[in-house]
């Protein structure tokens, strides 16, 4: 008889909990998103939200569209510099970085996952160009890292003009961000040390291998990717690609920047002329923050609309509106989003006509 203490095939309790939290939490964080998302628009004027959505109208919302579709570019602009020129990237070009980027985002903003589940897969999709495994993993960790990087100096960046707003509420809010966005440095530094520090990137081994287990079994522990990914990293922050690396981050922080265009673009066509371009630059940044802050939450469903409900009360803009503007946001998600998934699914198709079988 085999000793049930020897038997490593048996699932372990453990184990078997961790894989079904870890399972189950982008749809528990969809329902509750879709439960806050449904109470703010039922405790609101319905008349409202519809008579301000209506008035952006068909071509304010195609505009929105377009903004949305120059900032993606950017962002696999971002993504296809910080891996220019390395050995290992296969005929990836900037085209396939434009596709795969709008692909990450597709799912990460209409599937029930984590905010990071279109990035995985992003980087599993680089390899049928014919980029390594290694450096496909190793480029989605660098990008992001700026993406979330810039992020928060483009969060900064709302709170210092927060401030100049005065008022109790303003000064609760600001604090509050930045308390976040302390935490957020802190992660932010050891996601740095992870990919550069020798201990830490052992302590990331252990802790992989470890996940490894817990998911898929013991036989995965011992898999070798780590070390080709760490090798990939090093060339990505080679000293003498800093030019490649500014580019990538100047290009992530200008993709954040336009992100304020869709609303200005809506507040123009609803009728808010009362709000300028710091109070613009203000809403997006920290709506974009909250949302963030949610990660677990798909798409930020519902946190996002309760993010401009709060920071539209700031400046004068009803609840209606607010509501009005989180969903004209939402436009481009699903407009965008429903090709990225198709998309998707034929690359996976005719993965052997995108990448010819190596002879």
């Amino acid at each position: 008889m085999t000793d049930p203490a020897l038997d490593t095939d048996r699932p372990r309790p453990a184990r078997t909990l961790g894989r079904a939290v870890l399972r189950r939490l982008p749809l528990a964080g969809t329902l509750l998103g879709l439960a806050l998302g449904t109470w703010l628009v039922a405790t609101n004027d319905l008349g409202a939200i519809a008579d301000a959505f209506g008035r952006v109208g068909a071509l304010g919302l195609a505009a929105i569209v377009l903004v949305r579709v120059l900032i993606l570019i950017l962002c696999g602009m971002a993504w296809g510099q910080a891996i220019r020129g390395l050995a290992g990237i296969g005929q990836a070009g900037s085209g396939a970085f434009a596709v795969l980027r709008f692909v990450r985002e597709g799912i990460n903003v209409l599937l029930p996952v984590a905010s990071v589940g279109g990035d995985v897969v992003g980087g599993r999709l680089l390899t049928f160009w014919g980029a390594t495994g290694a450096l496909a993993a190793a480029s989605i960790m660098v990008d992001m890292l700026f993406q979330a990087g810039t992020q928060a100096v483009f969060a900064l960046l709302g709170v210092g003009l927060l401030l100049q707003v005065g008022g109790e509420s303003a000064h609760a809010l600001a604090t509050w961000v930045l308390r976040a966005l302390a935490v957020t440095a802190l992660l932010l530094a050891g996601f740095v040390a992870a990919q550069r520090s020798p201990a830490a990137r052992a302590a990331a081994r252990r802790v992989v291998a470890w996940g490894r287990r817990a998911l898929r079994g013991p036989e995965a522990a011992d898999s070798p990717e780590g070390g080709g990914v760490y090798g990939a990293l090093d060339a990505i922050w080679d000293p003498a690609r800093r030019g490649n690396l500014a580019a990538a981050i100047l290009l992530h922080l200008a993709a954040w920047l336009i992100g304020a265009v869709e609303i200005g673009i809506a507040l123009a066509c609803i009728g808010v002329p009362s709000v300028g371009v710091a109070e613009i630059l203000i809403i997006e940044a920290l709506s974009q923050a909250i949302k963030s802050a949610a990660f677990p939450v798909p798409s930020g469903l519902g946190v996002q609309e309760g993010g401009f409900v709060l920071l539209g009360g700031l400046f004068g803009i009803d609840a209606g509106t607010a509501l009005a503007l989180s969903l004209v946001k939402r436009v481009p998600d699903v407009v965008l989003g429903l090709p990225a998934l198709i998309l998707w699914q034929t690359l996976e198709a005719r993965r052997g006509t995108i990448l010819p079988p190596r002879a």
